[in-house]
């Protein structure tokens, strides 16, 4: 696939103990707007979420946020986005920023990141689209959720298509270039007996 148009980034509303983690994603961010390529992601001011949208506005990029109407009152939002959606629930956010997006990525962040990046994965497995999905493993964070996912495949509940579909890494270069050149990979799932092998 051409690069991406429209990046949603996941990631944490915390910016985490190590100063690593913030520099990265205002790398990131910067990165994106250089390429002209938009973010979608939570909407939020704080965190790692906060810093990634600074750096594509500071870069002069597009920026979407998705955000329910809940976490508006709690004024966790961020006010200078180009645009800020505002919904009911979780589920319409996943679904909004999903509709808005093609392609999907990890920074590092808690439950509500892995919640969200997960539905993508499963998303893919059905076979509901074949957008890049991938874990940018800014120190590591991600190597043991790395090991687990290759654990699943052993195990036989994963194919080793679909592991094979998501990309971790630690190179941003690296990671940019392997989303201009995803081809969908094998991800969908068969449904049938021999749904877990390779």
């Amino acid at each position: 696939m051409p690069q991406p148009k429209a990046l949603c980034v996941y990631c944490g509303s915390s910016s985490g103990k190590h100063p690593a983690h913030a520099d990265s994603a205002r790398a990131f961010g910067t990165e994106m707007a250089r390429r002209g390529i938009a973010l979608v992601y939570g909407g939020g001011k704080v965190g790692l979420m906060g810093i990634v949208a600074d750096a594509v506005l500071a870069g002069g990029g597009k920026v979407i946020g998705v955000i329910p109407r809940q976490l508006v009152e709690l004024e966790v939002a961020h006010p200078k986005l180009t645009e800020l959606v505002v919904v009911d629930t979780m589920h319409q956010r996943k679904t909004r920023m999903y509709e808005l997006s093609d392609a999907f990525v990890a920074l590092p962040g808690g439950f509500g990141t892995l919640d969200e990046m997960f539905e993508m994965l499963t998303w893919a497995q059905l076979g509901l689209h074949r957008y890049p999905c991938a874990f940018f493993d800014v120190r590591g964070y991600y190597s043991k959720l790395r090991a687990m996912m290759d654990h699943m495949v052993d195990e036989g509940f994963v194919r080793s298509g679909q592991r094979r579909s998501i990309w971790f890494g630690d190179s941003m270069t690296t990671l940019f270039d392997w989303m201009d050149h995803y081809d969908g990979g094998d991800a969908t799932r068969v449904i049938g007996p021999s749904s877990v092998k390779a």
